[in-house]
């Protein structure tokens, strides 16, 4: 559990967000959670992370940062006050913070498909991703967020109602990934990497969606977050 320096909430990490302080006092990301140096903790939440976006007015520069001596909205001046509290001392926080983390979520989401499917624990296409499914073990599947719903929904009446399928990435994101133009339907292998992709992907979710919807966000409507939780571990 570790504690949001903006809302001080307790979460499991797995829901958060953790920075470290550059020797330049920067605001660094840590997806991965391996960074040297004290740890800064925010919620994996809309609310939270684009907060300043949220509320300035229009024309000013968002999250965090002044342009032409302007200052952030509100809610901007509470997240740096409460970043610059747990680092003790002031804090250059990027001018868009949200859109930082959406970025490296959708890289990091990307190699760790990108090593489950060189280990031969992914498999991607209609077809293929269901035949596997017959006589494999599966711990998660993911689709497409732009897919065709019927066809995702079709795609969906095979997998296990305890298995999580969630859409973080597009299906030219896919696609790359998985040596295809476009792909929307990938199984993957319960295991280390099926249970940080969803713990990515889960993080990405709250990072797009508003806290009062936090935890449905790309999941089929028939799943359960605690789904999510048994395949990350984080049920206890």
């Amino acid at each position: 559990m570790r504690r949001c320096v903006v809302t001080r909430e307790r979460l499991p990490k797995e829901q958060m967000f953790r920075f470290v302080i550059s020797p330049d006092r920067a605001l660094i990301p840590d997806l991965a959670g391996k960074l040297p140096g004290r740890g800064i903790w925010l919620s994996a939440c809309r609310d939270v992370i684009e907060g300043a976006d949220r509320t300035r007015p229009k024309g000013m520069p968002p999250a965090g940062m002044s342009a032409d001596g302007m200052p952030p909205g509100p809610k901007g001046r509470e997240l740096i006050r409460a970043i610059a509290r747990a680092a003790r001392g002031p804090v250059q926080v990027p001018p868009d913070l949200p859109g930082v983390l959406e970025t490296a979520l959708i890289r990091r989401i990307g190699d760790l498909l990108g090593l489950a499917r060189r280990a031969g624990q992914a498999i991607a296409g209609f077809e293929k991703a269901r035949d596997w499914m017959r006589t494999h073990p599966v711990g998660l599947v993911l689709q497409a967020a732009d897919g065709s719903e019927a066809e995702r929904a079709r795609f969906r009446s095979a997998v296990p109602d305890t298995v999580p399928v969630l859409d973080p990435l597009t299906g030219a994101e896919l696609g790359r990934v998985m040596g295809h133009e476009t792909v929307v339907h990938v199984a993957l292998a319960p295991g280390r990497l099926a249970g940080s992709i969803a713990i990515e992907a889960g993080r990405l979710a709250g990072l797009r969606t508003p806290s009062s919807h936090q935890g449905t966000a790309g999941l089929s409507t028939r799943r359960e977050t605690a789904a999510i939780n048994d395949v990350t571990g984080t049920n206890g």
